[in-house]
This record gives structure tokens, sequence and C-alpha cells, in this order.
């Protein structure tokens, strides 16, 4: 008697797609041994089928080939435009401004510190038409400062870089409408919040949870709004939140003081196409007790629309 047939874990779907097919002799098909592989160099392609004793049928194959070709040819499309669009951009704006993309070979000097979430739908470039050399852009989950006691992230890093070296006069936080990271947020257990073990095998709600004071604002202001009205106003309470710790990073906090730089916030909501601007008010704020059941106090506001 032969051996039952023992498919191994490692193929996965392709042996919940061949169960059904009757055991025989293995079809020694050299395209098959090629285009698979089980990720143990010990074990090759041709011997796991061996063992299983199950004849893969060609119409089964073909169709594989087919899908691997047709990804490949997507990425190929994909990567034909966006050479298209560098060509284009370089003819039509390198080229065109060759002596300022030359200049910016040499120094840069953005005015603008910009902090966006990383939602491809918000691009600071894009939406407020920073040009090359204007805006020193950093993006992370939900467009957060996280505080200055909490140690280094990419996020201050890049603050530290874009305040201390290249001397920018204005910081922006920009949220925007419909954040996954704020949903993630407010979905959370409240009792998690404080917890280092609870999202243990998350990196996104490790990293939310520094906004976990925006989140109890939220709730406390808007208990009788729907889930999604309360994500739009922890939409905005975490940029007012992103200010305030902004204000607690030391060579920051020197700079507000002897007004080398401003503090800035921006909302985007792509479902209206509107862009809401405030400015944090430093003066008044500072005076505002730190703890975090107090927000920051604005100025300047408006909304582009």
């Amino acid at each position: 008697m032969g051996r039952p047939i023992r498919p191994r874990a490692c193929w996965g779907r392709l042996i919940s797609e061949m169960a059904a097919i009757r055991p025989t002799l293995i079809q020694k098909n050299p395209f098959l041994f090629s285009s698979f592989s089980v990720g143990r160099s010990s074990l090759s392609v041709k011997e796991e089928m061996d063992e299983t004793h199950l004849e893969v049928p060609s119409n089964l194959i073909h169709e594989l080939e087919v899908k691997k070709l047709a990804k490949v040819k997507d990425e190929h499309k994909l990567f034909d435009e966006m050479r298209r669009r560098f060509l284009s951009f370089k003819k039509h704006k390198y080229l065109e401004n060759l002596e300022h993309f030359q200049a910016l070979a040499e120094l840069q000097a953005p005015k603008f510190m910009v902090i966006s979430c990383v939602d491809s739908r918000v691009c600071p470039s894009n939406i407020l038409g920073f040009q090359p050399g204007e805006a020193f852009t950093v993006r992370n989950v939900a467009n957060i400062v996280p505080p200055w006691e909490n140690g280094p992230t990419e996020t201050n890093a890049a603050l530290e870089f874009a305040v201390n070296t290249l001397e920018v006069e204005n910081i922006l936080v920009i949220g925007h409408s419909s954040c996954a990271g704020i949903q993630s947020l407010m979905s959370m257990e409240d009792n998690a919040l404080d917890s280092s073990l609870f999202y243990h095998g998350s990196f996104v709600h490790k990293w939310v949870v520094n906004a976990k004071a925006a989140k109890l604002r939220a709730k406390a202001a808007g208990a009788h709004l729907s889930f999604d009205q309360q994500c739009k106003h922890c939409e905005k309470e975490s940029i007012n939140l992103s200010l305030k710790n902004l204000m607690m990073y030391p060579w920051i906090e020197e700079r507000l003081k002897q007004e080398m730089i401003s503090v800035h916030g921006g909302y985007y909501d792509f479902l209206t196409c509107t862009f809401e601007k405030w400015t944090l008010d430093y003066k008044n704020t500072s005076r505002v007790d730190n703890d975090d059941d107090h927000g920051c106090l604005i100025k300047d506001q408006s909304i582009w629309c």
C-alpha cells in the first residue's frame, strides 16, 4: 500500500485547491518546480510534491502563471507611469528652473517644518502647493508629536534638525478627516490607554496612545455624539495636543519665548475640500497648567474653502 496523503502545512493555499485531485504518480513538470519555493533550503519543491503523490492539473498551473504574469505587467505599468512623471518633472520643472535646483543642491533653507499623517490622501505639497526647498516634512500615523519625556522618535529627531540646524520659522501640524490612526485610538478600551502590555503586539496602538489625552478630552466633550463625530472631534484635539507637546521641547520653547518661531495647526477635510488653519497662542497657553486635562489656546483661526 502506498502512503496516505500527508500534505504539508507550508503548501497552504495550493494544497487546499488540489485537495480534490486523485492520488497518482506526480508529473515531472519543470515549470512547476521552477515557479514555487517552500522557504526551506533542505527541501525542494519537487521533493515536497513527491511526498504528496498529487498530480497538479495543467489548467491550475496555467491559471497561476497567468496571475503571476498579470501582476508583473501591473508592476511594470506602475513604474512606467512613475518614469513618465519623473521625466515630465525633469523637463518642465527641473530644467526650466535649473538655477534654483542647483542652489537647493548646495543648501536648503525651508521656512516650514510640516508634520502630517502618512495617509496617502493627505500630501502637504499637493494640497498646500509646497515647492522643493520650502517645507521640511515628516509624516507619521495620525500626525502626532509625542511628549518630550517619551524619548527619541523619528518625528522629534526631524524636529530637532529642522529647528536647531535649519532654523525653520514655522511648525505646522496637519491633521485630516477620516483618520484611521485616530479611529484606532478611539476604538481602544479606556483601561488600555495606560497599559504598556495590553497592545504590545500592535505598533499602531503603541504609537497612537501618545495622543490618549486627546481621546479623553474628545470623549468628555462629545459623550452625546456618535463614534464618527467623536473621532472628528479627536482629530482636532490631537492636533492641539501636538501643539502643546511642542512647547515642552526646550529648544522649541526657547524660540517661542523669543518669538523666533510660530507653531500652527491645520485640518484638511478631504470630504469637503476645506482647510482649517490656526496658530498656537503661546503667551497665554504658557500660563495654563500643563496637565493633560488642559488644552492649548489658539488664535488667528481661519477656514479656507
